[in-house]
């Protein structure tokens, strides 16, 4: 039985293989997408749009960058929280991201543990708010 869905965004395949098999191991199910347009994409896909408890998204990608497609996130599902992950961290873009619902970010390279604690975390008070909204 899985813990849950995350989606990760990230044009770097060899994090998102990371990622993926770091969360994977610990019990989630993991959906991955190599840029912003692709985890769009996936967000659309299908009859339902794709549920996901938690979003990673890098920032500095091609085609939509990670602003971009949190943007997307943000107003499209709300109640997801949305975790930054960038090799390329700046200050006055954290703050900016912080102000639009993004909930953490991260530096990389993240550690297992991070992304784990973070997971559990995030998905957790989704589920809380969700319950308090029935």
């Amino acid at each position: 039985m899985s813990l849950g869905r995350v989606l990760v965004v990230d044009d770097d395949e060899g994090v998102r293989k990371s990622v993926r098999l770091t969360l994977t191991k610990a019990g989630y199910d993991v959906v991955d997408a190599e840029d912003g347009e692709k985890g769009i994409q996936q967000m659309r896909s299908g009859d339902n749009s794709l549920m996901v408890d938690v979003i990673f998204c890098d920032i500095h990608m091609p085609k939509v960058n990670g602003v971009e497609a949190i943007a997307f996130f943000r107003q499209q599902c709300p109640s997801v929280p949305v975790i930054v992950m960038t090799g390329r961290p700046e200050i006055s873009g954290a703050t900016d991201l912080m102000r639009q619902g993004v909930v953490d970010y991260l530096i990389k390279p993240v550690r297992p543990d991070e992304l784990t604690e973070a997971v559990r975390k995030y998905a957790k008070r989704r589920v809380s708010q969700d319950e308090s909204k029935t």
